[in-house]
């Protein structure tokens, strides 16, 4: 079993429910744990064989930035169902920050996780 780790994703969203967030992008910053069978590509050594954790990213770029969000859950959940419905991907653990969503903290963060 492989596991990959996309780290400190620093993307903008529309995500948040008060009047001074609406309408309004903001930073959020994803930690991703992606748990996946592997094997074939340790010996193959080829591109074609392993997990193409460019093409995730990619995915998950343009859900988090062209959709809304009330909650950070909704994103969180969101990113997960996108990530399982790899084949081989066996388990998903993703961790989504709200930068400065409160005034005197870094960030406040949500982390979810699925299992097949």
């Amino acid at each position: 079993m492989g596991k990959l780790k996309i780290k400190n994703l620093l993307l903008r969203s529309y995500v948040g429910f008060n009047p001074h967030e609406i309408g309004k992008r903001q930073d959020v910053m994803l930690n991703i744990t992606i748990h996946y069978a592997s094997g074939k590509e340790e010996l193959s050594d080829l591109p074609d064989d392993a997990l193409d954790y460019r093409t995730i990213t990619k995915q998950i770029i343009e859900k988090v930035e062209n959709s809304r969000f009330n909650l950070l859950e909704a994103l969180a959940r969101m990113i997960l169902d996108t990530i399982m419905q790899y084949e081989r991907v066996q388990s998903v653990e993703v961790e989504v920050d709200k930068l400065h969503a409160l005034r005197f903290s870094e960030s406040v963060s949500i982390t979810l996780s699925a299992q097949k």
